[in-house]
């Protein structure tokens, strides 16, 4: 049997459909995160990007989003290995770091909903979106005190 494209393509060579399936749909890179400028620690927060969908954990314009929103961080094979939010089950990072997807990523389970199922993605869990916070103090409101 074959292994899976993931255990034997490194990311620099896999095709963009392989790339893109990659993602497991847990909507946490979509999140607002605050850093300490002194420190550069990351705080997570339950705010949602202007274009997430929190139903789906899917960007709602993802072709366009990085001319429509100028923090959004588009992942590439070069950025995953210096991005230190991405999350520890980010199938991007564990790839990258040469170890195997978990059993909820749809690659493996064969569904898309696994993710949600175990608890993984921030489905039902936004506090706010972007668009509803006028300051950035607002975003203080709504910190996680972890990786959610």
């Amino acid at each position: 049997m074959d292994e899976p494209f993931w255990k034997t393509t490194p990311l620099e060579a896999m095709s963009p459909t392989q790339w893109e399936s990659l993602c497991d749909g847990c909507g946490k890179c979509c999140l607002s995160k605050l850093e300490d400028e002194d420190t550069g620690e990351i705080y997570w927060t339950s705010v949602g990007c202007r274009l997430f969908d929190g139903a789906t954990c899917r960007c709602s314009d993802y072709a366009n989003r990085l001319a429509r929103v100028p923090d959004c961080v588009g992942l590439t094979p070069q950025n995953v290995p210096t991005i230190s939010w991405l999350p520890s089950t980010c199938a991007y990072r564990l790839v990258g770091e040469g170890r195997d997807l978990y059993w909820w990523h749809h690659l493996v389970s064969g569904s898309t909903e696994t993710v949600h199922e175990a608890g993984i993605s921030v489905r039902g869990r936004l506090t706010a979106s972007e668009d509803d916070l006028a300051e950035p103090e607002d975003y203080f409101d709504h910190m996680l005190e972890e990786e959610p």
